[in-house]
């Protein structure tokens, strides 16, 4: 997995804009953004790609580190697929260990009755289709409120704009939903 740097964005930006970093520019959260694991608004999905996996757990197991904003599946000889992700944002992130329950593909979508609490513009129920937010494929974390799931809106992964749920490109979630099964062992980091 990606070595963690001591600063982070979001500490990066804090001090620009507390003035310690002097004339920052928008040219230099581009450049530093991606080396935090960010993605610049704007900007397209980061790529899927297999990399060096020496974390321990078993081939299958999806890892999630909501602080990379990226998903790895583990697959065997010490390398893991690498997904972008969106991810909860502030005050909606989470950790845990949970398991893959049930797969959908085209997805309904009915909020919970938390998120209409917030947000009572939105429709009680959506079928599944191009336009739901739930995108191509969903693929339900235990008995929580929480998913997998796809989006249409790539320019929101790599950032952190959900209620908790983790976002994929369409075409990588549908990746991501054809190599595990139910059951299979997702673990969230912070």
């Amino acid at each position: 997995m990606m070595l963690r740097c001591r600063w982070s964005l979001a500490a990066l930006t804090a001090l620009s804009l507390a003035g310690g970093l002097g004339p920052a520019r928008a040219d230099l959260f581009d450049f530093l953004g991606p080396m935090f694991g960010g993605t610049p608004a704007g900007t397209a999905a980061p790529p899927r790609e297999v990399v060096g996996y020496g974390g321990g757990q078993a081939p299958g197991t999806v890892i999630i580190s909501t602080a990379e904003r990226r998903l790895y599946l583990v697959q065997p000889g010490g390398q893991a697929i690498r997904y972008g992700i969106g991810v909860g944002r502030p005050g909606f992130t989470w950790g845990g260990v949970k398991t893959i329950s049930m797969k959908r593909e085209w997805p309904n979508w009915t909020p919970p009755s938390q998120m209409l609490r917030r947000r009572p513009d939105l429709p009680r129920h959506m079928a599944g289709g191009i336009n739901n937010p739930l995108g191509a494929r969903a693929m339900y974390l235990g008995s929580s409120l929480y998913r997998i799931h796809g989006s249409d809106e790539p320019e929101t992964i790599g950032q952190a704009v959900s209620s908790g749920c983790i976002r994929m490109t369409n075409a990588d979630v549908e990746d991501l939903y054809q190599r595990v099964r139910v059951g299979t062992k997702v673990i969230i980091q912070r």
